[in-house]
């Protein structure tokens, strides 16, 4: 009886294995663009949105901002108050924009296309990825018109691109991480009233913890330290930075943002098929 050796299988080289991961992370980050392009869509086919929402930024500048300008009762690094606040009205903005996502997604689940987008071979951290970055398009109109709004009104901004461009991605970061928090959050109460409810409790005290308004050294001891690990801090200095100047720590705030992001996905990753079953 002749013996048959075994057959070795097919060796896979390095450079196989390099293509093979190169040809798998160009199409999971094309399942985000694709995300990505649908709400620029939606932007294009509704721009109404875009001139109902720059209302509330207009009034946080045009009557807050100017009002406590001329008061002087904020002390503002250095710089006129209403320059201090802008990029803090931009970073409430990409808040206010995403805080309620999750909102979209309980929609989605209702309608049935939640549970389509599920059974597709797109990765639950792709999906959950695409409809953060989703959020920042949203995000980074609204930086558009805060932007505009502030040079009309006098705000000294830096306007050099590169200057622009990382304001842009932060506002992008800024949201998908609250888009993430507003996923994780659906996940877990998975109703649109209680998402509503929580989403409104915890966004003004975001806010007001946050150094949008005023520095953080002249809060409380007990704010301070909540406003230390509050990532719109980081939006804020970040912005402040870039559009204003102001001294800060560039590496540490992307650093802080990019981790926020990347930890509110995964919560949403995990949560986000409870809102199937």
């Amino acid at each position: 009886m002749t013996s048959v050796a075994p057959v070795a299988p097919p060796a896979v080289s390095a450079d196989g294995l390099i293509g093979r991961g190169r040809t798998w992370l160009t199409w999971y980050i094309s399942r985000i663009l694709a995300f990505c392009i649908v709400e620029v869509e939606k932007l294009r086919h509704d721009r109404s949105e875009l001139v109902t929402r720059a209302i509330q930024p207009a009034l946080w500048l045009v009557v807050f901002g100017k009002t406590f300008s001329s008061l002087h009762a904020i002390p503002s690094g250095g710089v006129p108050y209403l320059d201090f606040l802008a990029p803090g009205v931009l970073a409430q903005s990409t808040l206010f924009v995403s805080v309620f996502y999750g909102i979209q997604v309980i929609w989605e689940r209702d309608a049935g296309v939640l549970s389509k987008l599920m059974v597709t071979p797109t990765p639950r951290s792709a999906l959950v990825t695409g409809k953060a970055f989703a959020a920042g398009m949203r995000a980074l109109s609204q930086a558009v018109v805060v932007i505009v709004l502030s040079l009309v009104l006098g705000v000294a901004l830096l306007l050099a691109p590169w200057r622009l461009l990382g304001a842009g991605l932060v506002a992008v970061l800024g949201a998908a991480f609250f888009a993430s928090l507003s996923m994780t959050i659906a996940g877990l109460v998975l109703s649109r009233e209680r998402l509503m409810g929580i989403g409104q409790a915890i966004t003004m005290p975001l806010f007001f913890a946050s150094n949008a308004l005023y520095p953080i050294a002249v809060m409380p001891p007990w704010l301070q330290v909540i406003a230390k690990v509050n990532p719109l801090s980081y939006e804020v200095n970040a912005l402040r930075g870039l559009l204003i100047g102001t001294p800060t720590n560039l590496w540490l705030d992307f650093g802080v943002l990019w981790l926020a992001v990347v930890v509110g996905i995964l919560g949403a990753t995990t949560v986000l098929p409870r809102l199937v079953r």
